[in-house]
């Protein structure tokens, strides 16, 4: 049977007595988001404090933590998975809102704030969103790639099919020549 990890923290106790709590996990295979997974090699880790302050709005909670981890990126040339590493760090407002079923955002003089209504915190959106706001635009397997042979496809890091590349027009001869004066 595969463990599961939860991605929450109980905050009964802080809005209850008042001080500080703290939580950590991780998470395995992936990162969620709502229309997309993030595949992960090993885990993610993760870990959070939360504090009870008084607000201007009454009980309000400041959460500050960081997810780290390894994500599975397609190598931007040869579309290889590559290992990227991804460190995010968050901080949010919170403020519990009885009844709320799930996470709602409303700005108050130019602050946006978190409303909760349930003592266990479901921390996986806020985990999620953080990590993949991390995430560089592109990657590469290594600095030197050779990509894809854009003839019959094939990992030129791995195999030399054979082919060549030929400039198909005048300007696709004049742009191989400023790119090969670009390099020297």
């Amino acid at each position: 049977m595969k463990e599961t990890y939860i991605q929450s923290i109980n905050l009964s106790r802080l809005l209850r007595e008042g001080g500080s709590t703290d939580a950590r996990g991780e998470i395995l295979e992936y990162i969620a988001l709502p229309n997309e997974r993030i595949p992960l090699e090993g885990s993610a880790v993760w870990k959070v404090g939360v504090t009870r302050v008084e607000g201007e709005g009454g009980l309000e909670l400041w959460l500050s933590g960081e997810i780290a981890g390894l994500a599975l990126l397609e190598c931007r040339r040869c579309l290889t998975p590559t290992p990227t590493p991804v460190r995010a760090h968050f901080q949010y407002m919170l403020r519990y809102q009885a009844g709320l079923s799930h996470l709602e955002t409303i700005e108050e003089n130019e602050e946006e704030i978190l409303l909760f209504g349930h003592p266990d915190l479901d921390l996986e959106p806020l985990l999620s969103e953080a990590f993949a706001l991390e995430l560089p635009y592109t990657a590469l397997c290594k600095e030197d790639c050779k990509g894809l042979c854009p003839v019959c496809g094939a990992n030129r890091n791995e195999v030399d099919c054979g082919h060549r590349e030929e400039p198909q027009t005048r300007l696709g001869a004049e742009l191989s020549k400023l790119m090969g004066d670009l390099k020297d």
